[in-house]
């Protein structure tokens, strides 16, 4: 029950039905939020951070009572998706936080926020038409295009998912950080269809950011200006899922397969979020078809091939064998190169934009991360001087761009690289680790390796037992959980931890 001089809620089903104030109005405030966060962070522990990023990131609550809860994804394959694999994991975590919760219900977030009620009113008096309102875009806005007017999305050949005219080798920044990888993608770009090229298939890897998926576009559509009758196709892994599964719902598998091994050159983004055993193994027919048969294919991931755990080791074994290259961070020089090229579009957009020098070399110094970190600190400076009508000095830029300053992308820390180091410090060998001994003088540092890979890498838990020794994740799960406990009444422990932790940061 709700205590109205307090705010607070019980909790389980009296928590929801304290939340509604009439018998079927939703779920509100901070309440919903604190169950469905708590939901969330459990999913992020059994699943592990990469599944529930790919899954579950963008899924929200709408509303509930006390037999059941509305979420909303952004698409209907999302949709598809988490019904067929993760509907019954939904069900089971609520039901912990709500005692009497039965259903779990997910619906199409564009679609259930655009209906609202239409209010029916008694027909008046007929009245003279008014006249259509005229739409006048800013200086800076793109044109505004009527609805009817509106250009289709650019698809190649209405097989792939869309291109951004915008980004084209013209407008990619080269560098020391990306030289080699921009090569080779132009190279690819410019070969001819069914004649070989020694990068098949390419795979770029990168952290965000970093422009790979604007070297895919920008080869997608040089390919397409070379040789108008070459087939192209960019998927995104989303989107190659997506047309998979609605192939298999419509019996069409067949001729969806057949239709993709047509392809000429295929360029496939986002790698690391493929996801199902079926589809992973059309997707490795798939690339030996179209490699067996000279057709070139390009991939871009977060993280080299073998790093990509959750993929099947065929297919990461098949990228192995072409070639890889590594987008690095953007050095100094680049970093001023891609500041210079973005505020001449700003310029363009925005007459009378002015940024000083100075402010423009203190954000390339500062800005460290990532290409797309230093394009939104000089929309950041634009936006500034648009709102405030005032000059960008160096004062201003310090405080807008506050939080991006030195945001420097952590170091990815690997399984390999605890193992190496607890067993160093430990004096155990890295195969005591993965063995099923049970001494104390093993299980403890096997047990702190673990919990510092849960804690230190984004591995899900059934991973981090593979790589231990082909151990379950309640294994892991209860090492973690063991550690932790230790940790608290043994100060010497966890001390003896944060060290660890500095060592493998090193």
């Amino acid at each position: 029950m709700r205590d109205d001089r307090s705010g607070e809620f019980g909790s389980g089903a009296s928590a929801l039905r304290a939340i509604a104030v009439d018998e079927d109005q939703p779920m509100s405030g901070r309440a919903d939020a604190a169950l469905w966060e708590r939901v969330k962070t459990r999913l992020r522990t059994e699943l592990g951070e990469d599944v529930f990023s790919s899954w579950f990131a963008r899924v929200e609550f709408e509303s509930a009572d006390g037999a059941s809860v509305n979420l909303s994804v952004p698409t209907r394959f999302l949709k598809s998706w988490i019904q067929a694999h993760y509907i019954e994991k939904l069900l089971g975590l609520w039901s912990v936080e709500v005692e009497s919760l039965r259903r779990v219900e997910l619906v199409v977030r564009g679609a259930v926020r655009a209906r609202a009620p239409a209010k029916v009113e008694k027909p008046q008096a007929a009245a003279p038409a008014a006249p259509a309102p005229t739409f006048i875009p800013a200086a800076s806005a793109a044109p505004v295009v009527t609805a009817a007017a509106a250009p289709a999305r650019a698809d190649l050949d209405g097989d792939g998912s869309p291109v951004d005219p915008r980004f084209t080798f013209d407008t990619f920044c080269e560098g020391g950080a990306n030289r080699v990888a921009y090569a080779a993608a132009r190279a690819v770009a410019e070969t001819p269809a069914g004649r070989p090229t020694p990068y098949n298939p390419l795979y770029l890897h990168a952290g965000v950011g970093r422009g790979k998926t604007h070297l895919l576009h920008a080869v997608a559509q040089a390919a397409r200006r070379a040789d108008p009758s070459r087939k192209v196709v960019y998927l995104t892994a989303e989107h190659f899922m997506f047309r998979f599964v609605a192939a298999l719902k419509n019996q069409s598998a067949i001729a969806f397969k057949e239709n993709l091994r047509e392809i000429d050159l295929l360029l496939i983004d986002d790698l690391q979020f493929l996801q199902g055993k079926s589809v992973q193994q059309e997707f490795c027919h798939m690339l030996n078809a179209l490699i067996d048969g000279a057709r070139q294919v390009v991939v871009a991931a977060d993280r080299p091939a073998a790093e990509l755990e959750t993929l099947d080791e065929r297919v990461r074994s098949r990228l192995r064998g072409g070639v890889a290259f590594e987008i690095a961070p953007p050095d100094l020089d680049l970093r001023r190169e891609i500041l210079k090229s973005r505020y001449q579009i700003a310029q363009s957009q925005n007459p009378g934009v002015e940024v000083p020098e100075t402010v423009i070399e203190y954000v390339a110094q500062s800005v460290v991360s990532n290409g797309r970190d230093l394009e939104g600190a000089l929309n950041r400076l634009v936006a500034q001087w648009q709102f405030t009508n005032q000059p960008v000095t160096m004062n201003s830029a310090e405080i807008t761009l506050r939080d991006l300053v030195g945001a420097a992308e952590p170091r990815r820390v690997k399984i390999e690289d605890i193992q190496k180091v607890v067993s160093r410090h430990y004096n155990v060998s890295k195969a005591d680790l993965l063995s099923s001994r049970r001494t104390r003088t093993i299980v403890r540092p096997r047990q702190i390796a673990m919990y510092l890979s849960k804690t230190l890498t984004p591995r899900s838990l059934p991973e981090i037992g593979r790589r231990f020794g082909g151990r379950d994740h309640t294994t892991v799960l209860h090492a973690v959980r063991k550690v932790e406990e230790m940790m608290q009444g043994d100060q010497h422990l966890a001390e003896e931890i944060e060290l660890l932790k500095r060592m493998i940061d090193e």
